[in-house]
């Protein structure tokens, strides 16, 4: 999402085009992973996130597209800050306060809005999944089943609010084929990097992301 951003396209365009993407990888993703997801915590996160998924629509269509592109490098630096500096401090403070279903709640909420504004329904996630101390495979498989599920509500929220056009779907179509070998090298960079340096790769890159993001639109 935030590298469509940079070419010429609508936002409505890159939004309604991620939009397919991420559930189109969810789809494959969670079949091989059912058996790990945290269901007590999916169901907050999944009800809340369906609450917030209109708030986020209305942000897309009524709200300045260099505003928005402005809030997503903001968000973008934020998260890759609190992804680099977060072994540094101690969270088993708040990873018992976060048991409680009224955070899944706010973090679902947020998930909702931040995807279906820029289909960047994962970061909210990510934090709060992270901050609970979940293992890796049920991490993993929570997160997938979670981008199926809101996945899925995202992009029918986007074509009620007639998001989608002719041109959505023909870049969908081509993008299948880089899709499927992106899907190949990600996993065997998993395999091939160990997690931790690979994780900082992404999350300065993300914090790259952001910066740029945050500069095209103020200038």
């Amino acid at each position: 999402m935030p590298l469509l951003t940079l070419l010429p396209l609508h936002l409505h365009t890159s939004v309604s085009l991620m939009g397919f993407v991420g559930l189109t990888v969810a789809i494959f993703a969670v079949t091989t992973g059912w058996r790990n997801i945290h269901r007590k915590a999916l169901v907050p996160l999944v009800l809340a996130a369906l609450a917030g998924i209109p708030v986020g629509l209305i942000m897309v269509t009524y709200v300045p597209t260099n505003v928005m592109t402005g809030s997503l490098g903001v968000a973008l630096f934020a998260y890759a800050i609190y992804s680099l500096t977060r072994p540094f401090y101690v969270i088993t403070d708040a990873r018992d306060r976060l048991h409680h279903p009224f955070w899944g709640v706010l973090f679902g909420f947020v998930s909702g809005v931040f995807g279906s504004a820029y289909n960047f329904n994962g970061i909210p996630v990510a934090v709060y999944g992270s901050i609970r101390g979940w293992q890796p495979k049920i991490f993993r498989s929570t997160m997938q089943a979670y981008f199926l599920i809101s996945g899925t509500l995202i992009v029918i929220g986007q074509g009620i609010s007639r998001m989608w056009n002719f041109n959505v779907f023909t870049l969908y179509l081509f993008s299948l084929p880089s899709m499927a070998a992106a899907i190949l090298v990600g996993t065997l960079l998993h395999r091939k990097i160990p997690t931790d340096k690979f994780q900082r790769y992404i999350f300065f890159l993300v914090m790259t992301l952001g910066v740029v993001l945050f500069a095209k639109s103020i200038l």
